[in-house]
């Protein structure tokens, strides 16, 4: 069996809202203010260029000032140091230690990452966190120059790992990215709370073994 994990807002916290409320609280006065502002930074193709390795955090800087109208020094404080300061989610490195852990006593199942998530801020996160040495490989987009949900970055991770479709969990919290995931064959859970992702994770897991072994 394979697991393969999402890193924001499933292994790793990732709040965008905050981050423009904390960066922008005249642009972001309210939730409904910081969510659109937040979609029009994050969501917009230049900040999916970077995220796929095509544009560098200078040049989204310079663009995204300019189409939203941001100061370009607030914009730099946000951007460029952020590999720097995200940080796990308790729950979910909790379940990725106990995976482990059944990995070393079992031999399954295997653990994988697939990552929407610029080069800058993948280099980052290698170096700032050892759980990644628990991982048995992974595809970030900055690096495959392809973003999730585009099929060829999953094709990419499977062909690598030789991961059989039918043996294989994907988690993320993008309904786009899962239904992707659906698409070519895998099991997907839509993660919409960390806290929850244990017992259905070990749910879908029983079902795949139960599945195997008919």
């Amino acid at each position: 069996m394979n697991v393969v994990f999402d890193l924001g807002a499933v292994l790793i916290g990732w709040e965008p809202a905050r981050l423009v409320q904390a960066h922008f609280p005249e642009r972001a006065a309210d939730e409904a203010a910081a969510a659109a502002l937040a979609k029009a930074l994050f969501h917009h193709e230049d900040w999916l260029a970077f995220d796929s390795g095509l544009r560098s955090a200078a040049e989204v800087i310079q663009r995204s000032a300019a189409r939203l109208g941001l100061p370009v020094a607030a914009l730099r404080e946000l951007i460029e140091p952020l590999g720097e300061r995200l940080a796990p989610i308790p729950e979910t490195l909790a379940l990725l230690r106990d995976l482990r852990a059944r990995r070393e006593a079992q031999g399954s199942p295997r653990l994988f990452y697939l990552s929407n998530m610029p080069a800058p801020y993948a280099r980052a996160l290698e170096r700032r966190f050892d759980f990644f040495g628990w991982f048995d490989g992974g595809v970030f987009s900055g690096d495959a120059k392809r973003a999730k949900p585009h099929e060829e970055i999953y094709q990419l991770l499977a062909w690598r790992h030789g991961l059989a479709p039918a043996r294989t969990l994907f988690i993320d919290d993008a309904v786009a990215n899962v239904e992707m995931a659906r698409a070519l064959g895998w099991r997907a859970i839509h993660c919409t709370s960390p806290a929850a992702l244990p017992r259905e994770l070990m749910r879908q897991l029983e079902a795949m073994e139960a599945g195997a072994a008919r």
